[in-house]
């Protein structure tokens, strides 16, 4: 299933999140501008907070597959996780706070040894989760009674599903990666997810194979839903478009074939100031295995931290003063403000 090793098994130096912030940073193409730049043009800067609704946490870098486009560099050869003592001060946070969504991604977050404690800790809380699945974990060996799990805790399932092509998903996620897919979408479906007027809700993500932008998410959603049902008898909530963040693997790709510079120019060429009004880090707080805090998962990747001094992990936080922080931007954001907008709930612009 792993189509390439991790950059950090590669020895690459864009293993070292610096490395790839120095690319994106760089003066030399004056073509490229600055993100803030082009938010003050629009009178859109400075970037801030107005308020936490959604806790996202990545509790490693642990996963079963290795793809192509994986901002995270996630792999099996990773062995960052979250310990309980972090997953004890997110449940806190919580319990203390009107945070109503835990998001919980990875790597692949089911392999992290405390995924089953946070989601049992926060539906008692009454809190919504999210679980960010690349779905071929749901039919591996010794995760079997995950499907059930999810569906007795009424955890919304967030899935990866490039396309419902099956060789362009392979080309992107790994050899064989399709047909497990289908298979966990099938137990998913039977367990009552994806139905219409159900309470399960199955959300699919689609992001573009190569250097280019999602097509009409409305438009696309209705292609999946014709192909998934009409080849597999399969059936979803919604669908997500999510464009290809410059960083981590699909950089390294970007670089290696030389399509660096005009995917740039073209995230740049696509800004959106109605995008940009709405990018999904103003009501968000996203939180590492290692409980330190950033303004997204981009962000996280890319080692930016925030910009309040009052807190910089989650066991010293103050919620009320990073619910009006300044975001922390660079050039990667304009693939976020690109053509309708991309986000962890897909394009936001009609």
């Amino acid at each position: 299933m792993i189509t390439q090793l991790t950059l950090l098994r590669q020895h690459s130096p864009l293993a070292d999140a610096s490395q790839q912030v120095t690319i994106l940073e760089s003066s030399e193409n004056p073509a490229l501008p600055r993100f803030d730049a082009t938010m003050n043009a629009h009178g859109l800067d400075p970037l801030e907070s107005d308020g936490i609704d959604v806790l996202q946490v990545n509790v490693g870098k642990l996963c079963n597959q290795t793809c192509r486009h994986c901002h995270v560099d996630a792999g099996p050869d990773r062995r960052e996780s979250m310990s309980r003592e972090t997953a004890e001060a997110i449940i806190r946070v919580l319990s203390e706070s009107t945070i109503g969504i835990l998001d919980i991604t990875g790597g692949a977050p089911e392999m992290n040894p405390n995924f089953r404690w946070l989601v049992e800790q926060a539906r008692q809380l009454g809190r919504h989760v999210i679980d960010r699945c690349n779905l071929t974990i749901l039919v591996t060996k010794g995760y079997e009674t995950l499907p059930g799990f999810l569906a007795e805790h009424q955890v919304e399932v967030v899935a990866s599903l490039p396309c419902y092509s099956e060789e362009n998903c392979d080309s992107q996620r790994g050899d064989g990666v399709f047909q497990k897919s289908i298979q966990a979408l099938r137990q998913l479906n039977e367990l009552g997810y994806g139905q219409p007027n159900g309470t399960l809700s199955l959300a699919l993500v689609y992001n573009p194979v190569g250097p280019s932008l999602p097509p009409s998410q409305a438009q696309l959603e209705a292609d999946y839903r014709r192909e998934l049902r009409e080849q597999y008898d399969l059936q979803f909530s919604k669908l997500y478009t999510i464009t290809n963040l410059p960083i981590s693997r699909f950089l390294d790709d970007l670089l290696q074939t030389g399509q660096y510079a005009s995917y740039m120019q073209t995230l740049v060429e696509s800004f959106n100031p109605q995008a940009a009004a709405g990018v999904m880090c103003r009501s968000m707080l996203s939180v590492d295995w290692q409980g330190r805090l950033y303004d997204c998962d981009f962000n996280q990747m890319l080692e930016l931290p925030l910009t309040s001094e009052t807190a910089k992990t989650i066991f010293d936080l103050d919620l009320a003063v990073l619910a009006k922080r300044r975001i922390v931007t660079g050039r990667h954001c304009f693939g976020c403000t690109a053509g309708a907008g991309s986000g962890c709930q897909g394009s936001f612009v009609s």
